[in-house]
């Protein structure tokens, strides 16, 4: 494939369903050109044509798209507490979507065995086989060495350190398989869902860890050895609680999802809340969940903790706006689900504690994708390398995407 057409095809990846004068455009190839290009991918099996588009007064234009029919990709979103593994088409329609609760802390053989079945399970669903899988993507709530696939000292998956995921999986596909820290998966899930419009921004995932996906220029940024992000363990408060990574005062120690349960629970005992303690009393224990449910049920105590960890999560923000300026900064995992209240102390502390420049146009919001970001990031992390790797050298060692008419349909 030369670079015209992987130009062309990421064009229809990031902007799906452009017509011949579109790809044109934003390619700033000539018409002719284009065309050739075009014809090339669809003679190539790569491209198809599937309808006409709406009339702007002229002759009526084909509508482009990557081919559903080369094959299928599989994305894995794997959190602390549980994982979920999703069948894409090419052009990330989702075909089937499945999960279950687990505890990563198990160890990789334990957990990669359920993810297995459960990919096995839906490619079944799917009507499709292994060997038409293009590409694998998967989300890890750890450092990752995104050259190696392998995981790197992560303080949430003490058993998965160093350990190949990409080896792993070798066994039952051939297909290039990529890894990345979950949160850098819900980043280029929003990019993609965003067509690539804000180029700047950040995603915070606030659940059993925090962390930060960060988009640059319209990329997502990994930092020299993959650990660009790890925002969970910048201090806020040196003589604060001592941190699972060994430090003092870091804040996921003082305002993830842990912390949040944990601050319920003391409210419970305390007698702070009745609420929560009826929920203590009744399950012998208290989550992120509860305390969210009781605080936009008006409990004054489940109040205070909420606001406490936005204003936290807000502090630490605030060093990060000030450094890279973003123009959004976008909020995920359970943090999403809590309720106004957090998203609001959240912004009362950065833009507080920002300088006026940094925040001017500075949005912050909950991830458009909710709960589906890291999934689709998964997807998206699947396609984009498996066209990158098309007519490399990583050809031979990952899998590329498949010559024509290798695959049959699996459009749904």
């Amino acid at each position: 494939m030369s670079a015209s057409e992987r130009a062309v095809l990421d064009l229809l990846f990031w902007s799906p369903g452009l017509s011949r004068d579109l790809i044109s455009t934003r390619a700033a190839f000539s018409k002719t050109r284009t065309n050739a290009l075009v014809a090339g991918l669809i003679e190539q099996g790569l491209v198809e044509e599937i309808g006409l588009q709406e009339s702007t007064g002229g002759r009526r234009a084909e509508t482009i798209r990557i081919n559903r029919g080369l094959g299928v990709l599989l994305g894995v979103d794997l959190d602390a507490t549980r994982f979920d593994v999703a069948v894409f088409t090419p052009d990330l329609h989702l075909l089937a979507r499945d999960g279950e609760e687990i505890d990563v802390r198990r160890g990789p053989g334990l957990v990669l065995s359920h993810v297995r079945a459960r990919m096995r399970g839906l490619l079944a669903r799917c009507g499709a086989t292994a060997d038409q899988v293009l590409g694998i993507g998967i989300g890890v709530p750890g450092p990752v060495n995104f050259d190696t696939a392998e995981l790197v000292a992560p303080p949430l998956m003490p058993e998965w350190d160093s350990f190949s995921i990409r080896a792993d999986l070798r066994a039952d596909y051939a297909a290039p398989i990529f890894v990345d820290n979950d949160v850098n998966l819900m980043a280029l899930g929003e990019l993609w869902h965003l067509r690539r419009e804000p180029q700047d921004f950040l995603v915070i995932k606030v659940s059993t860890g925090i962390g930060c996906g960060i988009v640059c220029h319209g990329q997502v940024y990994r930092g020299a050895n993959g650990s660009a992000g790890d925002v969970g363990h910048i201090c806020v408060d040196t003589h604060g609680p001592r941190c699972h990574c060994g430090n003092i005062g870091c804040v996921e120690a003082m305002a993830a999802g842990p912390a949040i349960a944990r601050m319920g629970v003391e409210a419970a005992e305390a007698g702070e809340s009745p609420v929560l303690a009826d929920i203590l009393a009744a399950r012998g224990a208290i989550d992120l969940g509860d305390v969210a449910q009781a605080s936009r049920a008006g409990d004054a105590a489940s109040n205070m903790i909420i606001q406490r960890a936005g204003a936290l999560i807000g502090q630490m923000l605030a060093s990060v706006v000030n450094f890279f300026n973003p123009s959004h900064v976008f909020i995920g995992g359970e943090g999403a689900r809590i309720g106004p209240l957090f998203l609001a102390s959240v912004r009362q502390s950065v833009y507080q504690r920002s300088l006026p420049l940094s925040t001017r146009n500075l949005q912050i919001q909950y991830t458009p994708l909710g709960e589906q970001a890291g999934l689709i990031g998964a997807g998206v992390l699947a396609m984009q390398e498996a066209m990158r790797s098309r007519g490399t050298d990583r050809d031979k060692a990952r899998g590329r995407l498949p010559e024509p008419g290798r695959l049959e349909s699996v459009d749904r």
